[in-house]
């Protein structure tokens, strides 16, 4: 009783911006896992959104996949990991998060290469400068009010590293 817990909209559709809009709500779009309508989402979200008593104006987070490491190199090795794991969605063939092969996505395909790309369209991949380019793009063409990060790294101390090498980008 009393408890004023936020309602949001986590949509990675057309659909769900409208309805977001209508309603008054902040928009989550999950660009994390389907970026290919990230910015029509976003416009539609902003240009039907109506005051609500919840919300004066549009607010957007967006997810982000992230990997980042004192290199390129580094970080391209370790995407290796959700490379792998949204080759097994794509697939149907869903598991835990596997380690990192060298030289993974070249063992590809070109078909399923271009499928892992188009899925991570939205990913920030690279070293700290790498990160904070892509964060800053990312901030520009979308004017999102907060990122959402998802850091698939396989080993938990690299990963605590990946969202140290973010915030320092965010600073």
């Amino acid at each position: 009783a009393g408890t004023q817990v936020p309602i949001w909209l986590l949509g990675s559709s057309l659909f769900s911006a409208r309805l977001a809009a209508q309603r008054g709500l902040p928009y989550a779009f999950a660009s994390h896992f389907a970026p290919r309508l990230l910015h029509q989402a976003l416009e539609l979200y902003r240009q039907e959104f109506r005051p609500s008593p919840a919300l004066a104006r549009p607010y957007v987070i967006i997810g982000v996949p992230l990997i980042g490491a004192p290199t390129d190199e580094e970080a391209q090795f370790l995407a290796s990991s959700t490379y792998q794991r949204v080759l097994g969605i794509l697939t149907g063939q869903r598991g835990r998060l596997p380690p990192p092969v060298a030289h993974y996505l070249e063992q590809l395909h070109p078909q399923e290469r271009a499928a892992i790309q188009d899925f991570l369209a939205a990913a920030v991949i690279g070293s700290p400068e790498t990160v904070r380019q892509g964060f800053a793009a990312l901030a520009e063409s979308t004017q999102a009010d907060e990122f959402m990060l998802v850091c698939d790294v396989f080993d938990a101390p690299l990963r605590l590293r990946a969202l140290d090498i973010a915030a320092q980008a965010m600073t």
